[in-house]
């Protein structure tokens, strides 16, 4: 699906919310909750002075790459994922601010933690979205979809100093499409009864499923809109795109969406990576890089309550040649100073000599809680683990910078971004 928030606007204004009035909700219990400029977002709200200015996240070095950009700056055509070279061609006056992922991952969090309090059928797709079937707390909240919607998004921005945009709707595929349409700080509500009306004036770019290319292909059919789709005969339509994606996107554009909110997807591995803005030969700097992304990895693992088995890294050398090596360990771990030797091992006995630019460590099959560990004998009853848990809480408490391994505690090497979990494109 193209991006919702770059479709042509005007032709659904009439589904947004205005003030406390907004279309009828009745058999809408789909929300998609989508903050806006997630990461720029928090950037400005904990240094003021860069409201009113283009703010682009992300690598600030000529490697680097944009994770996100708030809506000033894409006025000038900066996108997530844009090389930040390109990104400062575009937009020479923007402020160009490092992205700090443990803070985002703090405030999505907290986040996530209100949707859930409004119902468990959250099912969150990344940091800064999730969708939400409310249909089951309607009664006990004594709530409309379009009121629930609203008290969330007036609890985000009160409780963390965002906003957010929320699509209502009957299904997911639309609740989506709605939620992209109003940004920013805005909701849309789409009737159960009006959804061919909402779909039928898009662009086949809206379809999710439908890219560049498949929007190309439709194009040279004359199939330009998604009520173009919905009449075409699904005989020809299979012809056109074959059968799988000819039946999905007929479906979509009639409305059909049976997909529910699936709250228990468990994650399959968490990791971070990073790459140098110099090249680098010296096995124990890297090694310093592999403990900083352990940490940061584990860290992750331990505010989820997961576990993992194997640990694996990633190496790219100064020719582009990137290569993996894995380890399944004995027990599922969440230490940082199991993983950490682990990958420092792996990056000693199985990875060529040669000038690296980009390094990562990943934590894989992933477990929750103590599920699949086993205790041994020479255990020591406090560690590692203990160490870990209580510099969790120094860093909840103080920031993430409260606590370091000590040889963290010198400048880090240069690079041209932090480890990232995804762009924000939102």
């Amino acid at each position: 699906m193209g991006r919702s928030g770059d479709l042509p606007r005007g032709l659904v204004d009439r589904f947004k919310a205005v003030g406390d009035s907004w279309p009828d909700d009745t058999g809408c219990p789909m929300l998609h909750v989508d903050m806006d400029a997630f990461y720029a977002s928090v950037e400005i709200r904990d240094d003021p002075s860069l409201a009113g200015k283009p703010v682009v996240v992300g690598g600030t070095a000529n490697r680097g790459v944009v994770s996100a950009a708030n809506y000033l700056a894409r006025e000038f055509g900066v996108r997530s994922a844009m090389p930040t070279a390109h990104a400062r061609r575009l937009a020479p006056h923007a402020v160009f601010v490092p992205p700090n992922f443990a803070r985002y991952q703090e405030v999505s969090r907290g986040v996530m933690a209100i949707f859930r309090e409004v119902t468990p059928l959250v099912e969150p797709l990344s940091l800064d979205e999730a969708f939400l079937d409310v249909g089951g707390a309607l009664r006990r909240l004594r709530s409309t979809p379009g009121q629930v919607a609203a008290r969330i998004r007036a609890r985000v921005e009160e409780g963390f100093g965002i906003t957010c945009s929320v699509g209502v709707a009957s299904t997911k595929f639309v609740a989506k499409l709605a939620s992209g349409m109003c940004k920013p700080d805005g909701m849309m509500v789409v009737p159960r009864a009006e959804v061919l009306a909402f779909l039928h004036p898009l662009p086949v770019s809206a379809l999710w499923g439908v890219g560049k290319r498949t929007a190309e292909h439709l194009d040279r059919v004359g199939l330009d809109t998604v009520a173009d789709v919905a009449a075409t005969p699904l005989p020809r339509l299979r012809k056109v795109l074959g059968v799988a994606l000819a039946e999905h996107l007929h479906a979509l554009a009639r409305g059909h969406d049976d997909r529910p909110v699936v709250p228990s997807v468990r994650e399959k591995s968490i990791g971070a990576e990073e790459t140098f803005e110099v090249d680098h030969f010296d096995r124990a700097l890297l090694k310093r890089e592999l403990l900083r992304l352990a940490e940061r990895s584990t860290a992750s693992l331990r505010g989820r309550g997961l576990r993992g088995r194997t640990v694996s890294i990633k190496v790219r050398f100064a020719d582009f040649t990137t290569i993996t090596r894995s380890k399944t360990l004995r027990t599922p771990t969440d230490v940082t100073q199991e993983v950490y030797k682990t990958a420092a091992t792996l990056l000693d006995d199985h990875v060529p000599p040669g000038a690296i630019r980009l390094i990562g460590v990943r934590i894989e099959g992933l477990l929750e809680g103590d599920e699949g560990e086993q205790l041994s004998l020479d255990t020591p009853e406090r560690g590692w683990r203990d160490a870990d848990q209580a510099a969790d809480q120094a860093r909840s408490r103080f920031g993430t910078a409260a606590i370091r391994p000590a040889s963290l505690l010198g400048a880090p090497l240069a690079r041209s971004a932090d480890p990232s979990p995804k762009p924000d494109p939102g």
